[in-house]
């Protein structure tokens, strides 16, 4: 079987329409991102968008390069197909998420084309077809309501709507987005910026209001107060920060703390979140697939993972439509809707690449 024989990154920067803005500070004006890029002993070339995220995760564009000087040389050599000898290597080596997803899924896809196919054609689908929802950060009405206009206008027709700096100021906007899109399902992600005084007020609020769900509303070390505020059944509860990893999703099914994973590939690659999809659903709960705040290309390699089995929301997978370019062209969304034949056409365009490579 072929082998791991290289292993290169390339940082690259595309600005976005308007600043993502979210939880209590953190705030992104542009995708300062990494593409890497691991080639086989046949030559096969597998890639994969590295997001960084500072005020989450610790990592910038350096430490990914940093990572990877002491990653690469435990990797190099591997089979490809050793998936236990390459998580035991990455899983050797604490932190550093985004990096070590970005390193499993481009494996995956020199695997896949070792073995003359392309990522998606080693992804069998069980859905033809997944609803998108695009993440509108925290922002004035007027901001709010042009971004949301635009994606609405692309196609989308379910909003996950940033909250938790201006509570009161939030529900405003909430009813907002429900007058002017009327047929668009909406939801909170609050980031833990609530506390367990105010949270069942707000979810009652937020409920009437006619969301769908409410992700993270609580910090994440407050289990009991976010087992007890879920038991309060106002709204579903989404799992994200709480669910990191598969053993914090272990901890978090056997306390029962939340109704639907939303799994982000590009923090734990495809292995790790093909594992925690299976668990989740095994536990009978509903799954989601986040895309981080992707590009297009990243943005399509997640969405690869929207269309199994276990998943049953609307997956975050429109955040590209905020960049201002990117290199992988995108099928359109038809009424809510991205289709798994649409997505059969998608690659990577390297003369587009190198227009936003550092």
């Amino acid at each position: 079987m072929p082998s791991i024989d290289a292993i290169r990154a390339r940082p690259f920067r595309i600005p976005l329409r308007g600043a993502l803005r979210w939880g209590k500070a953190s705030e992104m004006g542009a995708m300062e991102h990494v593409l890497l890029e691991v080639t086989l002993s046949d030559g096969s070339v597998g890639r994969a968008e590295v997001p960084p995220r500072p005020t989450i995760y610790g990592e910038t564009q350096a430490t990914v390069l940093a990572a990877l000087e002491h990653l690469a040389p435990r990797l190099l050599g591997l089979e490809a197909e050793d998936a236990e000898a390459v998580q035991a290597v990455l899983g050797s080596f604490p932190g550093h998420p985004t990096t070590k997803g970005g390193l499993d899924i481009a494996l995956w896809e020199a695997w896949a084309r070792s073995q003359g196919q392309e990522l998606w054609q080693a992804l069998e689908p069980h859905h033809a077809r997944v609803r998108v929802s695009y993440i509108l950060g925290i922002a004035g009405a007027e901001e709010m309501l042009r971004d949301a206009e635009a994606a609405y206008a692309a196609g989308v027709r379910v909003f996950k709507v940033k909250v938790g700096r201006d509570l009161e100021g939030d529900l405003g906007r909430l009813a907002l987005l429900k007058e002017r899109f009327p047929d668009a399902d909406l939801y909170a992600d609050a980031n833990e910026t609530l506390d367990a005084e105010s949270g069942e007020r707000y979810l009652k609020a937020w409920a009437a209001a006619g969301l769908s769900y409410v992700e993270e509303p609580l910090p994440v070390e407050e289990v009991r107060a976010r087992k007890a505020l879920r038991e309060t059944r106002w709204l579903r509860f989404i799992a994200d920060d709480s669910c990191f990893t598969p053993r914090d999703l272990r901890r978090e099914l056997q306390l029962d703390t939340f109704d639907v994973l939303n799994v982000k590939p590009a923090r734990t690659g495809y292995t790790q979140s093909l594992a925690m999809m299976g668990l989740a659903q095994q536990a009978g709960k509903g799954v989601m697939v986040g895309s981080q705040a992707l590009s297009s290309f990243g943005t399509y390699q997640t969405a690869l993972l929207a269309f199994l089995e276990p998943v049953t929301e609307p997956c975050e997978l429109a955040f590209h439509l905020k960049a201002e370019g990117g290199f992988l062209h995108f099928p359109p969304f038809r009424d809510g809707w991205l289709h798994w034949a649409d997505l059969q056409g998608c690659r990577f365009d390297a003369e587009a690449f190198e227009r936003y490579a550092a």
